[in-house]
């Protein structure tokens, strides 16, 4: 059968037409900066240019923002804690439905207070404006979700913006799960709606060879010195001194990924072309059609409410998260995705579960089916309407069998999954090395 991916919300897949062009520019593939062959003159001034195109595409004033390049959200967020020079009275304000790539960086750095969510997963703008009052002017950044990645909730970044610049405080939004479903501008610098600072992947958003992004005010990158230090990072070096390079340069230690950089470029274009609000138009559709035959199955559990992006995340009674997923995986050919989604307190949350010693004895035990879950599908413009179908057939068919398929899988400790009895020695025939 034809595979079908609901896994968006983890990567996305590249674009045929951005390929192409990666295919045609490695050609020219050469190391930038200094180099004074013609290739790396060219490299040079792509990954330079690379740089304005992902700027301008949340419409940042250049000027007076950097935009650096790492791997990923989760190296950005860390370069931003480490960066800003918290102290640990400091105080970052982040939410209950924070991925953990957005709380982590961040208790190592100050004291962090969470801001709740009601009992549908929204965030809770109340308990979010009396944080800010009461632990007023000790509160540096408010650290946000631009929409989460279990849920698919849409914060209004810009009214939080307002919100923490009221009490002198700056935001940093997650991006990565809403730069693939909405156009975003972080507006000027002056606005009191602007975004402080932004980090998103662009394996999120149909670029391959993961590149992540950090946006936000220069002077931030100025002070100080940079985590990681090296070739790349400094104009000149004495015994004694170190002279750095300007930006983005001096944050952006060694070899930079220019071809993940150029992919990202590329993919934001070609994004730009179609128009995200047609993008956004026809996955809102797709969102609500899904959410309409979805509740038909039977014991069905939907987590989360409107406004979202194309993530949904669901439960069936009676029957594993981590077993359901397999059974999408092995019988219906779908990629789905299953567990707590690295945003563990907010699927506890969310299920009513607590924090407790059978989890903490489940997990060293290797039995991760145990740990409280769901199953989350995540959707993307080319994914359809009988794409949708299909799986609504299938889990109504496991929803009338669920005995059967309980004894027809068995889960793998080796494999920390569920696999069917009549599976052949090992787990999946890996692609050739």
């Amino acid at each position: 059968m034809r595979y079908i991916n609901f896994d968006n919300a983890a990567s996305t897949p590249a674009l045929m037409p951005v390929l192409k062009e990666l295919q045609e520019f490695m050609g020219w593939y050469a190391g930038v900066h200094r180099g004074t062959g013609y290739k790396s003159l060219l490299s040079t001034q792509v990954y330079d240019d690379c740089h304005q195109i992902i700027g301008r595409y949340v419409k940042a004033d250049l000027d007076k923002n950097a935009v650096i390049l790492l791997k990923n959200t989760t190296e950005a967020i860390n370069k931003l804690a480490y960066r800003l020079s918290l102290s640990a009275k400091d105080i970052v304000i982040s939410t209950v439905m924070e991925h953990h790539s957005n709380d982590l960086p961040w208790r190592k750095q100050a004291v962090v207070k969470y801001a709740e969510v009601d009992e549908k997963g929204q965030l809770d703008i109340a308990d979010i404006e009396k944080k800010l009052k009461q632990n007023y002017p000790r509160v540096k950044l408010l650290t946000v979700t631009g929409a989460s990645n279990v849920t698919g909730h849409i914060n209004d970044i810009h009214y939080l913006a307002e919100l923490a610049h009221a009490f002198k405080a700056r935001i940093m939004v997650d991006a990565a799960q809403l730069i693939p479903h909405q156009q975003i501008e972080i507006k000027e610098n002056h606005d009191p709606a602007h975004i402080d600072y932004i980090a998103f992947s662009g394996h999120k958003i149909y670029a391959p060879f993961g590149v992540g992004v950090l946006i936000g005010p220069r002077d931030t990158f100025l002070a100080g010195e940079p985590e990681y230090v090296g070739g790349g990072t400094v104009n000149m070096v004495t015994r004694e001194n170190v002279f750095w390079s300007d930006l983005p340069d001096r944050e952006e230690a060694g070899s930079p990924n220019l071809m993940g950089a150029f992919a990202l470029a590329k993919t934001l274009q070609y994004i730009d072309e179609i128009g995200m609000e047609h993008l956004s138009s026809y996955e809102g559709e797709l969102v609500t059609y899904a959410l309409q035959e979805l509740k038909k199955v039977p014991g069905i559990s939907i987590y989360g409410s409107k406004p979202r992006v194309g993530v949904i995340s669901f439960n069936i009674k009676g029957i594993n998260h981590a077993l359901l997923g397999a059974i999408l995986c092995y019988e219906a050919g779908m990629g789905v995705r299953n567990g707590c989604f690295c945003a563990q307190g907010y699927v506890r949350k969310l299920l009513g579960e607590k924090e407790d010693i059978k989890y903490l004895s489940a997990y060293k035990k290797k039995e991760i089916h145990r740990l409280p879950g769901m199953v989350r599908i995540s959707l993307a413009p080319y994914n359809t309407h009988a794409e949708i179908d299909i799986l609504v057939k299938y889990l109504k068919k496991i929803a009338q069998n669920i005995k059967h398929y309980q004894k027809s899988y068995a889960y793998s400790p080796q494999q920390c999954s569920y696999l069917p009895l009549n599976m052949e020695s090992g787990f999946v025939k890996r692609y050739p090395i």
